[in-house]
C-alpha cells in the first residue's frame, strides 16, 4: 500500500491505535479458553475414569458422574460463547481496517459485533459460573483411582 497523503498515514494510524484493545481482549478471551479447555479435559478424563471402573464402584460414583456430565455442558456452552466472542471481536477488528481502506463507514457493523461479543462473553462467564457452582458442591462419593506410576 503507498500512501498518497499525509491524512492516509493519519487514517491507519488511527485505525491501529483502535485496534490494540480488543486485541487485548482477544488475549484475555484465548486465556479463559485455555483455563475452560484444561477444565473440560479433566472432567472427562474423570468421567472416562468412572465409566472403566467395575459396577460396584461405578455404582458409588453415579452421583459424581451425573454432576459431571452437566459441569461439561456448562463448560461446552461456555467455550462455545467465548470462541464466538473472540470471532466477534476478530471481525470488529477487520472491519476498522476495512472501513479505513475502502473509506466506508462500517461503525456500526463495528459497533454491532463489538456488543455482539460483550454479550457473549457476559453469557459465558454466566456459564462459567454455574459450573463452577456445580463443581464446588460436587461430593466425592467414591474413591479416586490412583494413577499407576
Amino acid at each position: 500500500m503507498i500512501f498518497n497523503y499525509a491524512t492516509d498515514i493519519h487514517d491507519v494510524s488511527v485505525a491501529i491505535r483502535d485496534a490494540v484493545t480488543p486485541v487485548f481482549l482477544l488475549t484475555g478471551i484465548g486465556s479463559i479458553l485455555g483455563v475452560l479447555v484444561n477444565r473440560l479435559s479433566r472432567s472427562i478424563d474423570r468421567a472416562r475414569t468412572i465409566g472403566a471402573m467395575n459396577d460396584e464402584q461405578f455404582f458409588k460414583c453415579s452421583d459424581e458422574l451425573d454432576i459431571i456430565v452437566r459441569r461439561t455442558k456448562w463448560m461446552r456452552w461456555s467455550v462455545g460463547l467465548f470462541i464466538f466472542a473472540g470471532l466477534c471481536v476478530a471481525i470488529s477488528i477487520a472491519s476498522v481496517f476495512i472501513s479505513v481502506e475502502l473509506r466506508a463507514n462500517l461503525t456500526h457493523f463495528v459497533l454491532i459485533t463489538f456488543i455482539t461479543a460483550m454479550f457473549s462473553l457476559t453469557i459465558g462467564l454466566l456459564c462459567f459460573l454455574r459450573e463452577i457452582i456445580l463443581a464446588s458442591k460436587e461430593k466425592i462419593s467414591c474413591e479416586r483411582q490412583r494413577p499407576l506410576r
